[in-house]
């Protein structure tokens, strides 16, 4: 299976997305990168260096832009003007750098998405030349006005970020993806690789994920365990399911049988 998934301008074979925070050490983060088989590393651009200070460890001499697409993002950002500076930042820092994850928040307790600056944070960055992916409430309203605006790729959450309760609304992900002409790639809540196969088996273009992976108890392998769960999910949902059904319907034929 050698599909395409294209963001924006840009093309990657991986549909898995990883974060960069809440690992042990920049080593083991660029060993749980490596073995997720992740094209896309998001970076939040507030609590990580990446060369804005100059006495600290650099993430990128760990996590080269030369192997990995960079993705700044604008977590800990609780409103439009803070996360469009945020992302003017990134571009700076890395040499013109359009594409960004816009997040921004609504309170420190459950972090959901502040919609109405997310909207217009987005409509901001877009207009400047920004290609857009956005983390969102997993509202098929606010995703297809998303969608519409110009945002490159559209990212509901499965549950709060850092939950781990995986994808709780099954049927509004599932609207979204009806209405949707853009990727939509699941962000925040996944737990386990079931989630993540879930999540593929709906139709999602993609999965994010960070604690999932970094807060394991082996974060290595759960990194492996997501690129299997990415890919089998794809391809179930390729395959198609089969139909469901109240009663059993046996295996073998009933008719024809030698009485």
């Amino acid at each position: 299976m050698s599909e395409v998934l294209q963001i924006g301008s840009r093309s990657f074979s991986s549909r898995l997305l990883v974060g960069t925070g809440k690992y042990k050490d920049l080593e083991e983060t660029r060993d749980a990168i490596i073995a997720s088989g992740a094209e896309i590393v998001t970076v939040a651009i507030r609590r990580t260096n990446i060369g804005q200070n100059a006495d600290e460890p650099n993430l990128l001499e760990f996590i080269s832009p030369d192997k990995w697409t960079i993705l700044p993002n604008t977590a800990g950002c609780f409103n439009a003007e803070d996360a469009i500076r945020t992302c003017m930042l990134a571009r700076e820092l890395l040499d013109g750098h359009n594409l960004v994850k816009l997040e921004v928040l609504g309170e420190q307790k459950t972090l959901y998405p502040n919609m109405t600056h997310t909207i217009s944070a987005a409509k901001t960055l877009i207009e400047d030349g920004f290609e857009v992916m956005v983390y969102c409430s997993d509202d098929p309203i606010f995703c297809k006005e998303l969608d519409d605006m110009g945002c490159v790729s559209v990212m509901p959450l499965a549950s709060p970020i850092g939950s781990g309760l995986g994808v709780v609304n099954p049927h509004t992900i599932s609207i979204i993806l009806e209405n949707s002409s853009k990727p939509i790639i699941v962000d925040a809540g996944v737990g386990t690789a079931s989630d993540a196969a879930i999540a593929m088996e709906l139709g999602c273009e993609g999965v994010l994920m960070n604690t999932a992976i970094a807060k394991a108890k082996d974060p290595i392998l759960m990194a492996e365990a997501m690129k299997d769960a990415v890919i089998s999910g794809r391809k179930a949902f390729l395959a198609g399911r089969m139909q469901k059904t109240e009663y059993g319907n046996a295996s073998s034929p009933t008719e024809g049988l030698i009485e």
